[in-house]
């Protein structure tokens, strides 16, 4: 028989990530996985198990390609001709955090866990963050 667990069941930790030099997908897709909980072996698919993941240094990540010039990030702010478009430069520049927010989030499942997935994840473009207090364990992640 197959073991469901219950949220007062779940243990979460707490990892760090450092992004000085890993590239931006292969990163997301760690994280995203860390998020879900797919690294524990009691996964559940319709149970949110993910742990917390702080990433430091976000401002130090890799794009490889041409992707700086040819990479754009589109919203409509809901006005007529309200159609914002902002290239993978300039959004490096002003908000690295919110660029590998954005790749996490798209690499995570569309359903209704999707927006507690996306609270565990804590992006500083510092070395240094509030949570050490949580004691978080250094995660390596493959360049």
């Amino acid at each position: 028989m197959t073991p469901f667990f219950r949220k007062e069941d779940i243990e979460r930790e707490w990892y760090v990530v450092d992004a000085t030099g890993k590239t931006l997908g292969r990163l997301a897709s760690e994280i995203a996985k860390i998020l879900m909980g797919k690294h524990k072996p009691q996964y559940t698919p319709h149970a949110d198990m993910g742990d917390f993941v702080v990433v430091i240094n976000a401002h130090r990540i890799k794009i490889t390609g041409k992707k700086l010039q040819q990479k754009t990030y589109r919203w409509h702010s809901g006005y007529p001709s309200g159609l914002k478009e902002r290239p993978l430069w300039w959004m490096l520049q002003h908000h690295p955090e919110k660029v590998l927010y954005l790749a996490v989030k798209g690499m995570l499942p569309k359903n209704k866990l999707r927006k507690r997935r996306l609270k565990r994840l804590k992006i500083y473009t510092s070395d240094t963050h509030p949570h050490a207090a949580q004691r978080p364990k250094e995660l390596q992640v493959e360049a």
